[in-house]
């Protein structure tokens, strides 16, 4: 039995802004069904921070190497993790978390992520949704506007990487292209109807114009105002 999942379809890694890269990739999880998964990666002179971890495959790995070294892991988001150990185990890298996991809880910290940790990248600042059920965060680059996400808010402009089977159940529970907060998630962090609309309010108090998020692809620009519509519609009163 492997000790690390295998890497799975996925696109080249991509410049989306300065020193910022992108990596879309997929996740197998079934039979017929296989998801989207993105990858973001910053470099800061000759050291990475590796953020939603992806294993890559060999030509995106050999892309990674030359950028510079891996000296961080982010862990952003409760229900992702599959790929954090491969990483850590090769490049002896820090591993940023929230504590108490539920899935993928054997993956320990050695860096806490919580309202007081500086993140490891250059003005750059976390966000945590403290009312979550289980450990959910953000991190917002200052420099280039960009929010980075992982199930709590998604933008999607296509169903790349997608199956037609995945298609079909996505739609069914709702899914739709544009920018969305993640309905299954919502639901499951949520501890009662409406409990986390003050932390999106309080995230709608960063200064982003671009989001990207663990699935999905980059919105560029207007993502704030996209989500402002969104928290309103999500959180309307009956």
């Amino acid at each position: 039995m492997n000790k690390y999942a295998v890497a799975t379809i996925q696109d080249p890694l991509i410049e989306i802004f300065p020193n910022i890269y992108l990596v879309r990739g997929s996740i197998k999880i079934g039979p017929l069904l296989q998801m989207n998964r993105n990858m973001v990666i910053v470099r800061d002179g000759s050291e990475l921070t590796l953020i939603n971890a992806v294993r890559l495959d060999s030509t995106n790995l050999e892309h990674l190497d030359k950028l510079g070294i891996v000296k961080n892991i982010i862990r952003l988001g409760d229900f992702h993790g599959l790929d954090d150990q491969f990483y850590i185990d090769t490049y002896k890298a820090n591993f940023w978390s929230q504590e108490h996991h539920d899935n993928y809880s054997e993956l320990q910290p050695n860096k806490v992520i919580n309202t007081t940790s500086d993140s490891p990248i250059l003005n750059s600042k976390f966000f945590i949704f403290e009312s979550a059920k289980f450990p959910e965060a953000a991190l917002f680059l200052e420099d280039s506007q960009l929010l980075i996400t992982t199930d709590s808010i998604q933008y999607w402009d296509d169903w790349r990487h997608i199956s037609f089977l995945s298609k079909i159940i996505l739609l069914l529970m709702g899914f739709r292209l544009g920018l969305f907060i993640g309905g299954p998630w919502l639901k499951k962090v949520s501890r009662q109807k409406d409990s986390l609309e003050h932390d999106f309010n309080q995230l709608l108090s960063l200064n982003f114009t671009s989001l990207v998020a663990a699935h999905g692809n980059i919105l560029r620009d207007g993502a704030k105002e996209e989500l402002e519509r969104v928290v309103i519609n999500t959180f309307k009163k009956s």
